[in-house]
């Protein structure tokens, strides 16, 4: 599994965030809050979901299940001119990524993942930068279903 190595420019998001830990992981509570607003936000880039986390700096070099870390669901605006009451804006900073590409259920992503943390990574010319890892929920992304598709963002930079 060979990513494609992208630079991907800021963007402009609107969002719901909740602190959370992989031992405690919330994600489907954080979901179910986001989706029905979801058509409030009238200025959308486009009609990608997209989920993204902000770990601590200490996250994967002492990691344990129960790290906190702040997991968010957002959509990419134009501007922000209609944030919906209790959301939130983020600029997602610019930056070079490794793009992954999965298919399958989330239930199942482990391996895709340590792959990439414990394998990829390291035999890589790349280390983790210190910016939010990213996943792209587009038009193929379907919630729990075997074939559903995302590109997984994993931020990196030179050695």
């Amino acid at each position: 599994m060979t990513p494609r190595i992208e630079f991907a420019s800021e963007k402009k998001l609107v969002v719901k965030r909740l602190t959370m830990s992989y031992a405690d992981y919330r994600i489907g509570e954080l979901w179910r809050a986001f989706m029905p607003r979801r058509k409030e936000i009238t200025n959308n880039v486009s009609n990608d979901l997209i989920s993204f986390v902000v770990y601590g700096p200490t996250h994967f070099s002492d990691y344990k299940p129960t790290n906190e870390f702040e997991r968010w669901a957002a959509v990419e605006v134009e501007n922000f001119d209609h944030v919906p009451a209790e959301m939130e804006t983020y600029i997602l900073p610019s930056g070079l990524f490794a793009v992954f590409h999965y298919t399958g259920l989330s239930t199942n992503s482990a391996a895709f993942y340590q792959y990439i943390y414990l394998e990829w990574l390291p035999n890589s010319e790349y280390v983790l930068d210190d910016r939010p890892h990213v996943e792209i929920l587009g038009e193929k992304y379907k919630n729990n279903v075997p074939l559903s598709e995302e590109d997984v963002w994993i931020p990196i930079k030179l050695k």
